[in-house]
């Protein structure tokens, strides 16, 4: 019997994909108003960026309850799983670690679930999640992939330039680069994520500067590993991929839209780069 990993669909990695690895993803819920949507389920990544276009309302998103999680983890159990990894978004960013905290609770008498604060979302989170599941897969116990993500999550780089703080704003995420509001009329705002939490990391002109900035980050960071390209519907993404090709072999770079979770607070047009330095 082998350990199942179970994490949330703030790790943009498909429910196709998913199945293949034997991850079982939780969804969040995305609210635009009065309407909402369970994420992967109800509403596709397309249709919440042509939603996201078309809508005078922000979108926003809700935690899963701590019963979905339960679901999950007794669905592993039923399927023979000797132990349970749960491994999500960033504790600092949202309310679905504990909420998938309060589940393992729920079902200790079960089946032994662990939960880990993987302090990444997006591509970061994808790259921990992918590597814990063929870890389990080679037959890793509970400890060794507990150890595998700790390590994983300490070499993890996000970084990323939006288009607009507004959507960032307005769901509360804003944290470290609140001091950028007020003073962004036509600048656009440089994060990094890879502490978990979100950080300014500076402020350029145009596009073509911030863009550069992303280049000249993943250029000095020294040898790095399973690179991933993270955009909200941009238009330039592939254009970025080729402007990488004298830093990272961008053959084995993926390119991920952002989901619908992670597409509601960073915005549309937000572009920026997950990586594992060496």
């Amino acid at each position: 019997m082998a350990v199942r990993i179970v994490t949330d669909s703030a790790c943009d990695i498909s429910l196709e994909e998913a199945a293949s690895l034997n991850i079982k993803i939780v969804p969040l819920s995305i609210r635009f108003g009065e309407e909402e949507y369970t994420d992967l389920a109800d509403i596709s990544v397309s249709e919440f960026y042509q939603k996201m276009e078309e809508s005078e309302l922000l979108p926003a998103t809700a935690a899963p309850s701590p019963g979905a999680f339960e679901n999950a983890f007794r669905k592993c159990h039923e399927e023979g799983a000797s132990g349970v990894v749960c491994i999500n978004l960033s504790i600092a960013l949202s309310a679905t670690g504990q909420a998938a905290q309060l589940a393992a609770e729920g079902v200790k008498d079960l089946v032994d679930v662990t939960c880990v604060d993987s302090m990444s979302i997006t591509g970061g989170l994808g790259t921990i999640i992918r590597k814990a599941a063929e870890a389990a897969e080679n037959g890793a116990d509970v400890a060794e992939i507990v150890e595998l993500v700790e390590n994983l999550r300490s070499r993890t780089r996000i970084i990323a330039t939006l288009d607009t703080l507004d959507n960032l704003k307005k769901g509360g995420r804003i944290g470290g680069a609140a001091a950028m509001l007020g003073t962004m009329v036509q600048i656009k705002p440089c994060l990094d994520l890879s502490s978990g939490e979100v950080v300014e990391a500076g402020r350029q002109r145009t596009r073509k500067k911030a863009l550069n900035w992303l280049r000249e980050e993943i250029a000095n960071a020294g040898d790095v590993e399973a690179v991933t390209i993270i955009h909200g519907d941009a238009p330039d993404a592939q254009e970025f991929l080729e402007s990488l090709a004298d830093i990272v072999p961008i053959d084995q770079v993926r390119v991920n839209k952002l989901g619908a979770v992670i597409g509601t607070h960073g915005g549309p047009r937000v572009l920026g780069l997950t990586f594992l330095v060496k």
